[in-house]
Order: C-alpha cells, then sequence, then structure tokens
C-alpha cells in the first residue's frame, strides 16, 4: 500500500511538471511565431507588451478572458461550449506517453521522465489524435454557420484521409523497432547520430511529417479555417476564452506532434554518442530533458517555418496527395521496409 501510494505521487508530480512546462512552451510559441513571421516579412512582430514582447502571451491571456462571451441565438448552446475544451484535452492526453527524458534518481528512488511508458504507447497516441477531430466537427456544427460547418467536414475529411498515411509510415516503424513503447523506441536509437530513424526510414519520415503538418492543420494544410474562403472555418463564431482553447488547442497539438517527430525519428531525449548509464543521476535526466526540448523546438520551428512560407493546397490538392501520393508510397515503404529486414536477416546482420 505504501508503494503504491508512493507511486501515485511520484506521477502526480510528474503528470504536474510536465503539464505547466508543456502550457509554458505552447504559449511562448504563439509569441515566437509572431516573431517569426515579423521577421520573414521584415517588421519586428509583439514588441509592446515588456521588453522585446516577452510579456505578450501573458497579456493575450488576460484579454481572452476579459472579452465578452459571444454565443449565437441559434446554436447549440451545449455542444458549443463543449467543443473547444474538448479539442484542447485531447490534443494534451497525448502527453501521457511522450518520454520527455530518460529518468534520474531522487532520494534513491528512480523516476522515470514519461507519465506512463504503456507497451502500446503509439496505439494510444493513434487513438487520441484521432479525437481531436470530434472537437472541431462538434464546434463547426454546433455554431449554426454555413462557414463554421464547411470547415467542421473539411477536418473530418483531411483527418480520416492523412491518418491512413500516418499510419502506415508508423508500421514500417514498427517493423525494424518491434514494440510499440515510446520509450524503447528512444533507447534503440540511442548512440551514434546514425541509429536514428531519420536516417533508416527517410521515406516513413517525410510521409509522417507531411501527415503530421495535416492532423495539426498547419499551413500549407489549415483549409479547415481558411480566411480566404470560409471567414475563420469552425471557430468563426468563438469569441472570447472558447476561441482562446481553440488556438490553444492548434499549438499544443503542434508542441506535441513535434516532440512525437523528434522521440520516432530523432533519437528523442538521446544525446548522440553518449551511452545512457547505469544508474543515472539529476544531471543526466536534466540534461535528456534539455535535450528532447531543443530537439521539439528546433522542429516547432520547421512548422513555423513553413508556414509563412508555402501558399496552402487547394482542398482537391490535398486530397489527391493524401489518397493517391502518400497512401501508396507509404505501402510501398511497408513493403521495401519487410523486404530488406528480410534480406539483412537471412544474411545474419540483424537480431
Amino acid at each position: 500500500m505504501t508503494e503504491t501510494i508512493a507511486f501515485l505521487i511520484e506521477k502526480s508530480i510528474v503528470a504536474a511538471g510536465f503539464f505547466v512546462v508543456v502550457l509554458g512552451v505552447v504559449a511562448y510559441a504563439t509569441l515566437g511565431e509572431r516573431k517569426i513571421a515579423g521577421y520573414f516579412q521584415d517588421r519586428h512582430g509583439p514588441n509592446r507588451a515588456g521588453p522585446w514582447g516577452i510579456l505578450q502571451p501573458i497579456a493575450d491571456g488576460v484579454k481572452f478572458f476579459a472579452k465578452e462571451d459571444f454565443i449565437p441565438d441559434r446554436a447549440d448552446k451545449i455542444l458549443f461550449v463543449i467543443a473547444p475544451t474538448f479539442t484542447f484535452m485531447a490534443a494534451g492526453f497525448i502527453m501521457a506517453v511522450i518520454p520527455f527524458g530518460d529518468r534520474l534518481t531522487i532520494f534513491g528512488r528512480e523516476v522515470l521522465l514519461q507519465i506512463a511508458d504503456i507497451n502500446i504507447g503509439i496505439l494510444y497516441i493513434l487513438a487520441i489524435s484521432g479525437l481531436g477531430a470530434y472537437g472541431i466537427v462538434i464546434g463547426g456544427w454546433a455554431s449554426n454557420n454555413k462557414y463554421s460547418l464547411m470547415g467542421g467536414i473539411r477536418t473530418s475529411g483531411q483527418l480520416i484521409s492523412y491518418e491512413i498515411a500516418m499510419g502506415l509510415a508508423i508500421v514500417a516503424l514498427l517493423l525494424d523497432h518491434g514494440t510499440m513503447s515510446l520509450r524503447t523506441i528512444v533507447m534503440q536509437q540511442s548512440g551514434a547520430i546514425w541509429h536514428w530513424s531519420v536516417f533508416t526510414h527517410p521515406i516513413g519520415f517525410m510521409i509522417f511529417l507531411v501527415s503530421a503538418f495535416a492532423e495539426a492543420s498547419r499551413m500549407p494544410f489549415d483549409l479547415p479555417e481558411a480566411e480566404n474562403e470560409l471567414v475563420g472555418g469552425y471557430h468563426t463564431e468563438y469569441s472570447s476564452m472558447k476561441f482562446g482553447l481553440f488556438q490553444f488547442g492548434e499549438y499544443t497539438h503542434m508542441t506535441l506532434a513535434s516532440g512525437l517527430i523528434i522521440t520516432l525519428y530523432f533519437g528523442g531525449w538521446s544525446i548522440p554518442f553518449v551511452p545512457i548509464p547505469e544508474n543515472p543521476g539529476i544531471l543526466w535526466g536534466l540534461l535528456t530533458f534539455c535535450a528532447f526540448w531543443a530537439k521539439t523546438l528546433l522542429m516547432m520551428f520547421v512548422f513555423m517555418w513553413v508556414r509563412w512560407t508555402l501558399p496552402r493546397f487547394r482542398y482537391d490538392q490535398l486530397m489527391n496527395l493524401g489518397w493517391k501520393k502518400l497512401i501508396p508510397l507509404g505501402i510501398f515503404n511497408i513493403v521495401l521496409t519487410a523486404g530488406l529486414l528480410l534480406v539483412f536477416q537471412s544474411m545474419g546482420l540483424t537480431n
């Protein structure tokens, strides 16, 4: 009983700590994107709230709370209120299985820098990521606005299309690693940098990266909220903190998608050419935690870079890319990976 209570306390502290860190990163990702957009467009970006604009996320939060909360008369009020919360929570649940670091020893107790190391971690992520579409679809329908409804319909079609391609990319990866535990996948990529899956599975990485952009509804796949066509898409009728939750959910999804890409293809928290110690201390745990977030922030920069570089696809181009390009390429990648593994195994080059 004592051990169980200690375990629950440990996991509660780890979960609360990671939640605060992720929320902080998400809040300042909004500032980072606006700054990057400013540099790309030869302007300053936010620079009024605090030195260099570092207090802008706090000012935005206060603004969201202070603005009038408007609900359309003909909207389904219950679903209208639930939708943004659902979207934010669905994005946050993915955090539970992502390893943010290796482990550390505190007061003689080994603590994993991961909320839950389950042996079906990848299946869990695929299942939860699909739930995010429900909040957007519900919000689009409950608004009783034709533009919002169109944005919700686009979201459902987009996510269904690109989840298939993402799943196919992951299947090829699982054939190689032989496990669905994210922590084990990271440990198998430790050591030399060429152990990273991005070098052994380049086709799968490109498929997963493009699908991640579509899953997060990021440019050039932000058709659900295309301003020049749908005014604002699924959140056209939203204001105040409900609109803020939709935005927070979008950036949370982008942050955790970046972390998942790093985990699966760039070694996660592993530090290149540095072996994993048998008895890790606090310093090792902090180093792996910092390594994970350094890689994740670089991947988030790629998301922002692409947004302010590439134009938006048309919807027919979006669907053609998903069904006629990525899915056949994903099937080819599975066959190629299985064939190469069979050849290497017959030659005694794999375990």
